[in-house]
């Protein structure tokens, strides 16, 4: 079965909006062309990223709701806490790492596939 997506208008509480799932997790909250959301929970020492960093092609803003992480980029380490955001150019490397249980909305702006010359 699928998981539910916010339609617009829709009020989405970020501290319960995947208690749809069987444990909670992150989850992507809507989606259309051009804007993705997602609420992310980071537990305390986990690294968001496998590897060591990743980037998106479009502009995106990381907010810290409750907890608080520390975001790596190739150059910079900055802790974003509650009522904090920061936002990254698209391609910019970065990764997410929990310092306390945390819930972030992640916004990514999708940007068009560039074609290959």
């Amino acid at each position: 079965m699928a998981t539910h997506h916010a339609a617009e208008g829709e009020v989405v509480c970020l501290k319960t909006w995947a208690n749809d799932l069987a444990v909670e997790k992150s989850k992507v909250i809507t989606k259309t062309s051009g804007l993705e959301l997602a609420r992310l929970v980071i537990d305390a020492g986990t690294n968001m990223h496998h590897s060591t960093y990743c980037s998106v092609n479009g502009p995106i803003v990381i907010q810290c709701i409750e907890g608080e992480v520390i975001l790596k980029t190739t150059s910079t380490t900055s802790a974003i806490k509650p009522g904090e955001l920061v936002y990254l150019n698209g391609g910019t490397e970065h990764a997410l790492v929990g310092v306390k249980r945390s819930v972030v909305l992640l916004t990514i702006v999708l940007a068009p596939a560039v074609a290959e010359e």
